[in-house]
C-alpha cells in the first residue's frame, strides 16, 4: 500500500522539458541500433538481425516504464519514441527490399505515409502543437508491420514448405499493416488540420 502511494506521488503524468534522462538515452540507443539491423538484414545475416531486433524491442518497453518509475517523462522522449518506431519500420522494409524479400512498392507506400506525417508535424509546430497522441489504429498498424517484418526475417533463415507458408502469411500481415498504417495516417491528418483550423 505504501509502495503504491509513493509511486503515485512520484509519478508525473505531465511531460517535462528535460533532456538528459535514462529513458531518453535508451531511446537514442534504440535509434542507433536501427541501421545495424538494416545492414544485417540486407546482407541476409538474419540470426544476428533478430538478436539486435529483440534487444531493441525490449528497450522500447523499458524506456516507458523507467520514465514513469524515475519520474522522467519528457517531451523529448515523447518525440523520440515514435521517431524510433517509424525509423525501424522504414529501415527494416528498405533492408528487406534490398535483400529481395519484399516488393519495393511496400517501401514506397510506407515512406510516402511517413513523409506526410513528418510534414504535418512541421505544420503543427508552427502553431506550437507537439506530435499528435498515438491512436489505437496507429498502434495496431505498427504492431502488424513489426510482426510481419520479424516473421519475414525469421523465414529467410530456413527453406522448406512450412516456412514458405509462413512467408506468405507474413506478407499478408504486412499488407494489412500498411493498410492500417495509412488509415491511422488519415486520422492524424484530419486531427492535425482541425487543430490548425482552430488555431487560425
Amino acid at each position: 500500500m505504501k509502495i503504491n502511494e509513493r509511486f503515485r506521488k512520484k509519478y508525473s503524468p505531465e511531460a517535462r522539458d528535460i533532456f538528459f534522462t535514462v529513458p531518453n538515452l535508451i531511446s537514442l540507443l534504440r535509434i542507433i541500433s536501427i541501421p545495424i539491423i538494416a545492414v544485417l538484414v540486407s546482407r541476409h545475416r538474419m540470426i544476428e538481425a533478430l538478436a539486435v531486433l529483440a534487444v531493441s524491442s525490449v528497450s522500447d518497453g523499458v524506456d516507458g516504464i523507467l520514465a514513469r518509475l524515475l519520474n522522467q517523462v519528457s517531451k523529448v522522449g515523447q518525440i523520440l519514441d515514435p521517431i524510433a518506431d517509424r525509423l525501424l519500420i522504414f529501415c527494416s522494409i528498405l533492408a528487406l527490399g534490398v535483400a529481395g524479400i519484399i516488393p519495393w512498392w511496400m517501401l514506397i507506400i510506407v515512406g510516402l505515409r511517413d513523409l506526410l506525417m513528418g510534414l504535418e508535424v512541421l505544420m503543427l509546430a508552427q502553431y506550437d502543437y507537439g506530435p499528435l497522441p498515438v491512436n489505437f489504429v496507429g498502434k495496431s498498424g505498427t504492431a502488424m508491420l513489426m510482426i510481419s517484418i520479424t516473421a519475414l526475417i525469421f523465414c529467410d533463415i530456413w527453406n522448406n514448405p512450412l516456412v514458405d507458408l509462413l512467408h506468405l502469411a507474413a506478407l499478408a500481415a504486412g499488407i494489412w499493416g500498411v493498410g492500417l498504417y495509412w488509415l491511422a495516417g488519415g486520422i492524424y491528418l484530419r486531427q492535425g488540420f482541425e487543430l490548425i483550423r482552430e488555431a487560425r
